[in-house]
């Protein structure tokens, strides 16, 4: 641990090191981290898909027993080396090769931002057409159709991936303290009170009552395997562990503060967000007569049909779409800032030429899956995939369980989870009396609920039990 200290001082004596300057700033840029188009795009269309109350509470269990422990052991491991995700890797075990984990980290979040750019594009460009009030005169029965004039459209899609991309690197390029956290602190407070507002305008709605119902009156009957495994797959990906974020940010945070306690804060914010997400769809799509069960084109088809039949609907229906568009940035914020963080301090750039360096190589990576709803929708590979299922495939299903998997196996057994309390509990400054269920949670529960994760992701769990 001596040999530890001793590269941390070093580093630091090299490099100034930005951090986070507040309280309220390292949360709402955690959260933001957290809270994205999972929760206010995915969460909603699973829980419908799912079944609704008893498919949530299966949720908040795997997010309190797995996912707040993972991250926890994320956030320590930033913080105690003030490193990115390799260096962090490397400053404990510096002569064996467990910094290819923190390799894996820093390339799954930058495969992902390049296809997570394309589809915040898509928000963009439906926001555009709500402000203008274009969106609100397709008729219903078109929406289908219109969505994909729209994705299937190269220019646009390209320009609009080109903008999510642009106003993320402006924001990184100021660095933590004025650009991270200062957007953070003014993204967030606006998210939630898009949310609110869009909450009581779907609560009040007549027929509402149904889809509360649906929300928050458990039927076991409704839930299967199926679903109490992509609970737990989305309870683990949510908070956005597995990708070298909350270890980056861990890396930007003080001994003052309370590791554990902001990993609660960060949990309790991003589950719910998620559920007051679906308080603002569920109502409102019961209320109008709409399926809840429609899938990933929930929001894009769906709901502007909803609006549609809402008395100011316009309005709604742009703030709604403003409100996912914030969602989306706060996210690509944190996933760029892993990437760029990496290189400063590996490549020792300056934080302005890592960011564009990056960004450039993020569109160029970007083209491949927005042609592939276009003129490369033809192309396929490895079972019939495109591009963008190729690298969405590789990301959500093998490279995230894995990276999630390396972390627990370090932090349990090489590391080791008395260290890791030291740090959770800064040398003693802070107490935590969960040690004997983080210990046996880390080494044991979920490193077996990854694995699980894995295998039905990746479809072999089917296979074993059909064998």
């Amino acid at each position: 641990m001596k040999h530890l200290c001793e590269i941390t001082k070093e580093r630091n004596k090299k490099m100034k090191r930005d951090s986070f300057g507040s309280k309220l700033g390292i949360l709402a840029a955690a959260a933001g981290s957290a809270i994205g188009l999972g929760n206010i795009w995915k969460f909603p269309y699973i829980t419908g898909k799912n079944g609704g109350a008893a498919f949530i509470l299966v949720y908040l269990f795997c997010i309190a027993l797995i996912g707040l422990p993972v991250m926890v052991s994320e956030f320590v491991l930033g913080r105690k080396t003030q490193a990115n995700a390799v260096g962090a890797f490397k400053a404990i075990e510096p002569e064996k090769p467990w910094y290819l984990a923190g390799h894996l980290g820093v390339a799954t979040a930058f495969i992902i931002l390049s296809y997570y750019a394309m589809i915040a594009g898509w928000i963009f460009s439906y926001m555009g057409r709500a402000v203008t009030g274009k969106l609100m005169t397709v008729a219903p029965d078109q929406l289908g159709d219109y969505f994909g004039s729209i994705i299937g459209g190269t220019t646009e899609s390209m320009f609009c991936t080109f903008l999510v991309l642009l106003i993320t690197a402006a924001i990184v390029i100021s660095g933590i303290k004025d650009g991270v956290e200062k957007y953070s602190k003014i993204l967030m407070p606006v998210l939630l009170t898009i949310l609110m507002v869009l909450m009581v305008r779907s609560v009040t709605l007549d027929g509402a009552s149904k889809g509360l119902e649906f929300l928050f009156k458990p039927d076991f009957s409704q839930l299967t395997t199926k679903g109490v495994l992509e609970a737990l797959g989305h309870a683990f990906f949510s908070l956005s562990l597995g990708m070298g974020i909350i270890m980056t940010y861990g890396s930007y945070i003080n001994k003052k503060e309370n590791i554990f306690k902001l990993a609660v804060q960060v949990t309790i914010a991003d589950t719910l967000i998620a559920l007051m997400a679906g308080v603002v769809i569920f109502p409102a799509v019961f209320a109008y007569g709409f399926e809840p069960a429609a899938g990933p084109g929930l929001i894009f088809i769906t709901l502007p049909a909803v609006f549609d039949a809402m008395p100011f609907g316009t309005f709604f229906e742009t703030l709604f779409f403003v409100l996912i568009a914030i969602a989306a940035l706060t996210s690509t914020i944190s996933l760029l800032e892993v990437v760029v963080a990496f290189a400063i301090e590996e490549f020792k750039m300056s934080r302005k030429k890592a960011t564009i360096i990056v960004t450039f190589a993020l569109y160029l990576l970007a083209i491949p899956s927005i042609l592939s709803f276009s003129a490369w929708s033809g192309v396929t590979m490895f079972d019939g995939k495109t591009f963008f299922d190729l690298f969405d495939f590789m990301t959500s299903n093998i490279f995230l369980p894995l990276g999630g998997l390396l972390v627990c196996i370090f932090v349990g057994r090489v590391w080791g989870t008395k260290n890791a309390v030291d740090e959770i509990t800064s040398n003693g400054l802070f107490g935590f009396e969960y040690e004997g269920v983080y210990n046996f949670t880390i080494k044991v529960l979920a490193p077996a609920a990854i694995v699980v994760i894995f295998l039905n992701s990746t479809g072999l769990l089917n296979k074993i039990f059909s064998m």
